[in-house]
């Protein structure tokens, strides 16, 4: 059987992040601590400095703008593979019959 992942709050995130950065704890510390990994730590820390509205949407949600690039992302994908079927099709129909 595999191991049970943690699941954190929003505000169990952002207390640890505040604690980073105003306080100034070093990471090493805070995550002995807090029984989390350095690693985790250190992505909380830049989930939040990157600016976002909600940078811990929570649940495997992703923020609004990730979501919508992800939706882009998608969409360019799908015209992408149009456009080369119909380059296929326009290639076959121009040739002469023989």
């Amino acid at each position: 059987m595999g191991k049970k992942r943690n699941q954190y709050t929003k505000e169990y995130k952002v207390e640890a992040v505040r604690l980073m950065v105003e306080e100034g704890r070093p990471i090493s510390e805070l995550a002995r601590e807090l029984g989390t990994a350095q690693s985790l730590l250190h992505r909380w820390k830049k989930k939040s400095e990157e600016g976002k509205i909600d940078p811990f949407p929570g649940k495997g949600r992703l923020s609004p703008e990730d979501e919508e690039l992800r939706q882009l992302r998608r969409e360019n994908k799908r015209l992408r593979m149009e456009r080369d079927i119909l380059k296929k099709a326009v290639a076959i129909f121009s040739e002469e019959p023989q």
